[in-house]
């Protein structure tokens, strides 16, 4: 059984003790830590519903790719993920969920939970496809259960904008699908319509999609009037910390994720992102024309830079996993009798340990 001592936080509290466990938790004791223990905070471990890779692999790649994405991230403390595809044409789409489905039905040592896939496009705007290879399709029901049949798909992007994409909308609503609105060239009126249609989320906030103007609110607009829920990257590059507060005052569940690449954890160079050719350069991953194409981010990156921005701990734990799993109606808290899901920080929120079911998980140097 391990024993540690620190600071136990969950969105609704934070307080000393010690925190006992195997592979569930077993018991919380309230009394302090011994004098001249580090100060150390114990989380839930980061849940981040968009990743497509990291550690050099695509997730496009197939099962041994999303193995070792899984594996990367782990190790950056991120216990639970969706392995997010990107635009692309049909046969390459089935080949990449059926390697996340084979993960996904059997999570191999030290791998991030895999629950399935995030499906960004193919259904998006072909004037939004910010990095996303140009390979988009009309909404089509016959497609999507062809691509539903493949892996368990628990998040899709789309546009809303375009031809039968509210009847998709509805469809996956009744599938139990949760669809975010990104990639898209909608106006306010038609986010709105996706809205109603069912789609419950918006896919890295303000990115990829149509910008709010005092007299066109477009997309952004109607996200922080209604959204409930919205996942943002907190890298410094994709959304200004002003713009990502003001996000947070607006939207109830925003919630952090990676949008890491294959890039994420690698040297400064070239790596694939589906069918494109993308560049590390610096903390940033770019098309060759300089476009944004996803992140370097990792999730322990991603508290330090949130920290920094000025969030509290029970901020951190809302934004980095109690917003994500309460999205796809996950019970991941850290509570007596359940796996225990965490990780360990220092003082200054540097990633000490990591746990996926009681199992201590390797850290990156």
């Amino acid at each position: 059984m391990t024993r540690l001592a620190g600071t136990l936080v969950t969105p609704e509290r934070a307080y000393s003790g010690w925190l006992e466990f195997d592979h569930c938790i077993r018991a919380l004791a309230p009394q302090p830590a011994p004098e001249g223990q580090p100060a150390r905070y114990i989380l839930p471990g980061f849940v981040d519903l968009h990743v497509h890779g990291g550690g050099g692999a695509d997730c496009m790649d197939g099962e041994a790719a999303v193995r070792q994405m899984a594996r990367f991230h782990a190790q950056h403390g991120t216990t639970t993920l969706l392995a997010t595809t990107v635009t692309a044409p049909l046969a390459d789409l089935e080949a990449a969920l059926q390697g996340i489905a084979a993960v996904a039905a059997n999570p191999g040592p030290g791998e991030a939970r895999v629950l399935g896939a995030h499906l960004e496009g193919p259904f998006i705007s072909p004037q939004r496809l910010g990095a996303q290879p140009p390979y988009t399709l009309l909404p089509s029901l016959e497609t999507m259960r062809r691509l539903l049949g493949q892996a368990p798909i628990r998040v899709v992007t789309l546009a809303p904008e375009l031809p039968g994409a509210l009847e998709l909308i509805a469809f996956l609503k009744a599938q139990g699908v949760r669809v975010q609105q990104g990639h898209t060239e909608a106006t306010y009126e038609q986010s709105g319509a996706g809205f109603e249609a069912g789609a419950q989320g918006f896919t890295h906030f303000y990115n990829a999609m149509t910008p709010l103007r005092h007299r066109e609110p477009g997309v952004v607009g109607l996200g922080l009037e209604r959204a409930e829920w919205a996942e943002v990257i907190p890298d410094g590059l994709h959304v200004h910390p002003a713009a990502l507060r003001a996000a947070w005052k607006a939207i109830p569940h925003l919630y952090a994720v990676s949008d890491a690449v294959a890039a994420a954890g690698m040297p400064e160079g070239a790596y694939r992102l589906g069918r494109h050719r993308v560049y590390k350069r610096g903390e940033g991953v770019f098309l060759a024309d300089g476009t944004l194409a996803g992140s370097a981010l990792t999730m322990n990156q991603a508290v330090l830079n949130l920290r920094r921005w000025g969030y509290a701990p029970p901020e951190l734990v809302q934004m980095t996993s109690g917003h994500a799993a309460r999205y796809l109606g996950l019970e991941l808290g850290l509570e007596v009798g359940r796996p225990a899901d965490l990780v360990v920080l220092d003082a200054n929120f540097r990633l000490l340990e990591v746990y996926i079911g009681g199992q201590k998980v390797s850290v990156a140097a």
